[in-house]
């Protein structure tokens, strides 16, 4: 059969392309596009490791060897930059979290006339795909699924629930989204769930909110050595590895500021890194993010100043902004247009922005560029192994 095509790169939802420009499903670079449609694997083709990989939408990439996925990061961050008009100055290597590592997941479950499934939502479907086995989550988050598929197969209603799952300080932390909990017995029935798997916290939403209904210690991260509050639903970064990176770049572009604004704040997760050698003002819009981190710093005299403030409605305007030796940024997957904005008008000349979306980090990249900045570093970060999303860190200077 001849050959119609060859996979040159792995687009930005995880098909493969050809160079022109025909996109094939699971594809690595390197295969062969024949005729007939049907595609001859490549060297850098591999045997996927999980047996739900062809139908469950966690990943989409565990047909790429380690240098496809590698190259898979990496491109996706240069071409955004590029497509932006944005030189990159000095690319920093390329960060890839291992399998097995995944610290936090929302996994889906449904009773069933057979008992239950609980997984990951399969691709592009609201159906769940039970899991049997999963490459990604950390071991002991996964040696809670069978005995959660075995609670709700008793205790379940009729409707899907979300039940999310963190590492904590204390233990597991689960967390119960549309879960019905009425009367004694399915009461009773958590709580001892909660205390023979050791939990750190197990909590319910029934549509009022978050509820704790076991939580024997407060629970804690510890975020650059700092004990801090985890408060339910709190943002975390998906694995301790690349948690690690981001805070070593994060300390690494901002070492020569004596004073530095930490924007998008969350807990605390840069500000606490950061306070070792600089002083920090961490803003949060969030309130019970901004609160535990102002308990965190006030507990452990870390020199951070928490401040409550919406960003995206209220952002730190240029005079305010004019105080600081350096300001980091990592805002959510909009990017931060409006803060970005009062930064250009700055007399800032120094930028380090961290992000989980690099079309809305280059569209504020080319702000920062148009206003005399330079992309002097950039360092392309997969925290969601064998996945389509993509992190960064950056560091813009004038």
């Amino acid at each position: 059969m001849r050959a119609s095509g060859v996979i040159e790169r792995i687009a930005a939802k995880g098909d493969g392309v050809t160079a022109d420009g025909r996109h094939v499903a699971r594809a690595a670079p390197g295969d062969v596009l024949l005729d007939n449609g049907e595609l001859q694997p490549g060297p850098h083709h591999v045997a996927p490791p999980c047996r739900h990989f062809s139908e469950c939408g966690g990943c989409q990439l565990q047909h790429a060897d380690e240098a496809s996925l590698r190259q898979f990061v990496t491109e996706r961050v240069v071409h955004a930059a590029e497509g932006q008009g944005v030189t990159v100055g000095e690319l920093l290597e390329t960060h890839l979290s291992p399998p097995n590592s995944r610290r936090r997941a929302t996994l889906h479950g449904l009773k069933t006339a057979q008992g239950a499934v609980l997984g990951f939502r399969a691709a592009s479907s609201h159906r769940i795909v039970d899991l049997a086995e999963c490459h990604i989550l950390h071991r002991d988050l996964f040696a809670l699924v069978a005995p959660l598929r075995a609670l709700l197969a008793q205790w379940g209603g009729k409707n899907p629930i979300d039940i999310a799952l963190t590492m904590t300080d204390q233990g597991i932390d689960c967390a119960l989204k549309n879960m019905a909990i009425d009367g004694l017995g399915p009461t009773e029935a958590f709580l001892d769930f909660a205390r023979d798997h050791g939990l750190a916290r197990i909590g319910v939403d029934q549509g009022y909110g978050p509820e704790t209904l076991w939580e024997p210690q407060p629970v804690t991260v510890t975020l650059a050595g700092v004990a801090t509050p985890l408060p339910a639903g709190a943002f975390l970064q998906p694995t301790p590895d690349g948690e690690a990176v981001l805070l070593h770049d994060a300390q690494d572009f901002c070492r020569s500021a004596e004073v530095v604004a930490d924007l998008f704040a969350g807990l605390g997760t840069f500000a606490f890194g950061l306070s070792q050698s600089n002083r920090v003002l961490a803003v949060e819009a969030g309130r019970d993010a901004h609160l535990a981190c102002k308990v965190a710093a006030a507990t452990q005299a870390k020199q951070v100043h928490s401040l409550h403030r919406d960003l995206f409605r209220n952002p730190l305007q240029p005079e305010e902004l004019n105080r600081f030796g350096a300001v980091l940024l990592d805002p959510p997957r909009a990017g931060a247009r409006e803060q970005i904005a009062a930064i250009a008008d700055s007399t800032l000349d120094r930028v380090a922005y961290i992000s989980c979306n690099p079309s809305s980090w280059a569209r504020d990249a080319k702000v920062l560029v148009d206003a005399g900045f330079r992309l002097e570093k950039l360092r392309p970060v997969g925290q969601f192994r064998w996945s389509t999303h993509v992190e960064l860190t950056s560091l813009f200077l004038r």
